[in-house]
């Protein structure tokens, strides 16, 4: 018979906090030791043990999932796994899991006698290790440092292998967590037909230059080209309002195009492919980016056509075409590329009405002219980490204390943030924090690995994942669901050349290889 696992050793805080109060009557020597515990090895057995020789109760404190800095794809384990695994150990008596960046907060509460850090820590001056040196000492206790030589590395033991291997796991993990089975999937994107959605936001002409590389130019050390074919893909709003009519939605698109003929190409061919358009001719020439490819390598791209400020008048009839495109809509996407169509104060006129009147709000930005922080309470951001610090010039803070700024500055109530190749982080249960409430009840983030094995393109994977998450919600689906069936439209997207709509078809053969309980499979092109 399998020993049970000894769940009585994983304690909350309160229960914690008992146990040193009853250690202190009973004149015992608490000892505390706090870490990742990404693989448990034998140097860290070696720590351990060391660690309750010090003392009469040993208790570990391990990061939660959150707060491990060492990489998007990090912890490899889930912190209850780990948790579980030191709780294991005979020399270990108690174990927590610490939901702040550091251990300071706990050793405050906890006031351990003694403190065990590893060798490695004796001259370490790392800001963070000093402050709960200083806390521990400042309530009486030592800081001892592990006699044991540092033998093993879980950061250098993981390095050596790849994160791959794990991710099949977490995504049985996250898919049982979360109830996605493959039938409320399912049901999920056939609730997709028929809804009605609004995207605002830049179109974009994104013209493809599909080239052979012929030599080294003779007049200097360049590349030299020959174009075989040109290709021209919606972009920017565009393909957002496509993705969705190819999932079954209903979409309109508010926007704006030029007088010239090109745009008239554009507005039939979207209002073709099941796109209603309602654009106000306010530019001179459509926004182009011109990629240049040798093979299917991108070696060069040039922006053409430059953003245009909207005059009071056109701001106020661009404001009125998306409050009569919202009438009965189940949601409205904003998605800000830079080009001036989006403004704080077009913003401020229709988004009090939108949010009385459409039940989903999501945005997304792109382009160094966008700005985030000028989406205020809609239900889902979706940009990814490098645009949340670039919008709040934050560049070392931990990606889950960003994130909880951005929600706070913004008032957004859930956020997806995309990691390009290693997946996305989604954060939930955003509310204020009342005095007595612990940190982790006032934001929740999942990782979730990429599901494409690799990348032949990723450009538009960012406008699948909006699209496709906004229309889950605005099918009564949650956030994780969301995710989910965004990172599998990502990952269709991520595998074609140029930005070509997702459809439901997609989604359902994504879905019948990643649906438990068959089992999950990344996707492969």
């Amino acid at each position: 018979m399998a020993t049970p696992l000894p769940s009585h050793k994983v304690c909350n805080l309160k229960r914690l906090l008992q146990l040193r109060s009853e250690a202190r009557e009973q004149k015992r020597t608490v000892v505390q030791c706090h870490g990742c515990f990404d693989i448990v090895h034998p140097g860290h057995i070696q720590y351990l043990q060391f660690a309750k020789s010090q003392g009469d109760l040993l208790i570990v404190s391990v990061s939660a999932d959150p707060q491990v800095n060492k990489g998007a794809d990090r912890p490899l384990i889930p912190d209850d796994l780990r948790a579980s695994s030191l709780a294991a150990l005979e020399c270990v008596d108690y174990v927590y899991v610490n939901p702040h960046p550091t251990a300071v907060e706990l050793l405050t509460e906890l006031q351990p006698d003694v403190y065990v850090k590893g060798r490695e820590y004796m001259r370490n001056n790392d800001p963070r290790f000093l402050a709960e040196r200083d806390t521990v000492t400042a309530h009486g206790g030592r800081v001892v440092f592990s006699s044991g030589d540092v033998i093993y590395s879980s950061s250098a033991l993981i390095g050596g292998m790849s994160a791959a291997t794990f991710n099949d796991e977490k995504l049985r993990r996250y898919l049982g967590q979360y109830d996605l089975g493959g039938k409320n999937l399912l049901q999920l994107v056939n609730d997709f037909r028929g809804q009605k959605v609004v995207v605002v936001g830049d179109y974009i002409l994104d013209r493809y230059h599909f080239c052979e590389p012929a030599a080294v130019a003779a007049e200097s050390p360049m590349l030299s080209l020959r174009q075989i074919r040109t290709e021209d893909y919606d972009g920017g709003a565009g393909v957002v309002a496509l993705h969705l009519a190819g999932l079954g939605a209903s979409p309109s698109l508010v926007t704006a195009l030029g007088h010239d003929a090109e745009s008239n190409v554009v507005a039939g061919r979207l209002k073709r492919r099941g796109v209603t358009v309602s654009a106000l001719h306010s530019r001179k020439d459509l926004p182009l980016k011109r990629r240049y490819l040798a093979d299917l390598t991108k070696v060069l791209k040039i922006d053409e056509g430059g953003g245009s400020v909207l005059d009071s008048e056109a701001e106020q009839s661009l404001a009125d075409r998306i409050l009569r495109a919202a009438d009965d809509a189940s949601a409205v996407i904003f998605a800000d590329f830079g080009y001036g169509l989006i403004t704080p104060t077009l913003l401020e006129r229709v988004m009090p009405t939108l949010r009385k009147r459409v039940r989903i709000l999501t945005a997304d930005v792109s382009g160094m002219r966008s700005n985030l922080l000028c989406f205020k309470n809609v239900d889902l951001l979706c940009p990814t980490e490098r645009e949340v610090r670039e919008a709040l010039h934050d560049f070392s803070t931990g990606i889950n204390n960003i994130v909880y700024s951005l929600l706070s500055h913004t008032g957004a109530k859930q956020a997806l943030i995309t990691l390009g190749k290693q997946g996305l982080l989604v954060f939930d249960q955003y509310r204020p924090r009342n005095a007595d409430e612990s940190w982790e009840r006032k934001l929740r983030s999942e990782y979730l690995p990429a599901l494409a094995t690799h990348a032949i393109d990723p450009l538009g994977c960012g406008d699948a994942l909006l699209a496709t998450a906004t229309l889950a919600l605005a099918a009564g689906g949650s956030v994780h669901a969301a995710a989910y069936l965004g990172s599998v439209a990502a990952a269709f997207e991520a595998q074609r050349i140029g930005n070509q709509p997702i459809t439901a078809e997609d989604l359902l053969t994504g879905l019948s290889v990643t649906a438990p309980p068959e089992g999950v499979r990344r996707l492969a092109s």
